[in-house]
């Protein structure tokens, strides 16, 4: 098994049981507990979980920069990926903020869709490459190079001379009473100026942001159309999204 599998692994078994033993994680994987020593290091050093005595526990939060977390939860990624497509049409101006999960949501679109695509997201630009039938509008503003957008008030000034139809917004942490929330004021200050320009919005989190806030208040959740996660739309851990008149995919 590679190494970024048992990653995988790992972090599956933590979000399924909260708490993992290290000599529990050297027979599920087959390897050494010395091995899985260094691999909860390894996870431990970027943050996607916390060392407990004898194993790991869950981290409730997520601190990983843009570039770290590329390479995590890319099953997860691709599934809400795939479930996005149903919103997206041809013909359409979408808005398309920042996060990692948006890159696979491109980079799984039909290549001959015709969009127009405004996002302050600058990973897209080599993506968007492929497809020769949308407009990429990138946003100017201040780099921050650990969520990998541009912010600021140019940024927002500039997401304000558009109306577009869609918002596809990358989340933080999602709640169903303190609702959408970002851990960044100028992330979610161009969230917000996003959503008022846009139609419609449709909001992605993985199962590991839902019932979790942050600081900084985005959007109510009654005021998206669409919660996409990685989980089945029945889960029971999506109960208490249930009943607020947004639809679960």
């Amino acid at each position: 098994m590679l190494k970024e599998e048992r990653f995988e692994v790992i972090l599956k078994e933590l979000q399924a049981k909260k708490v993992v033993k290290f000599e529990e994680l050297a027979i599920l994987l087959d390897i050494s507990e010395d091995t899985v020593r260094r691999d909860i290091d390894f996870l431990h050093r970027n943050g996607l979980l916390s060392k407990a005595r004898g194993g790991a526990m869950l981290r409730e939060k997520d601190p990983l920069n843009f570039q770290d977390r590329k390479s995590f939860s890319t099953k997860e990624k691709d599934i809400i990926a795939l479930k996005t497509q149903a919103f997206i049409k041809s013909g359409m101006t979408i808005f398309i903020d920042g996060g990692t999960t948006l890159m696979a949501v491109v980079n799984n679109m039909p290549l001959d869709i015709k969009l127009r695509i405004i996002t302050n997201n600058l990973s897209l630009i080599p993506i968007v490459e492929k497809f020769k039938n949308v407009e990429l509008v990138v946003l100017g503003g201040n780099y921050d190079y650990q969520l990998g957008i541009s912010h600021g008030i140019t940024t927002c000034n500039e997401i304000s001379k558009y109306i577009a139809d869609l918002y596809i917004m990358g989340t933080c942490a999602v709640d169903a009473k303190f609702g959408i929330t970002a851990i960044s004021i100028s992330d979610g200050e161009a969230k917000k100026i996003m959503q008022k320009c846009a139609k419609k919005t449709i909001a992605l989190a993985n199962d590991s942001k839902l019932n979790y806030t942050e600081a900084f208040k985005v959007s109510d959740i009654q005021d998206i159309k669409a919660l996409i996660t990685n989980l089945d739309s029945n889960s029971l851990d999506l109960d208490s999204f249930r009943n607020l008149g947004i639809q679960i995919v």
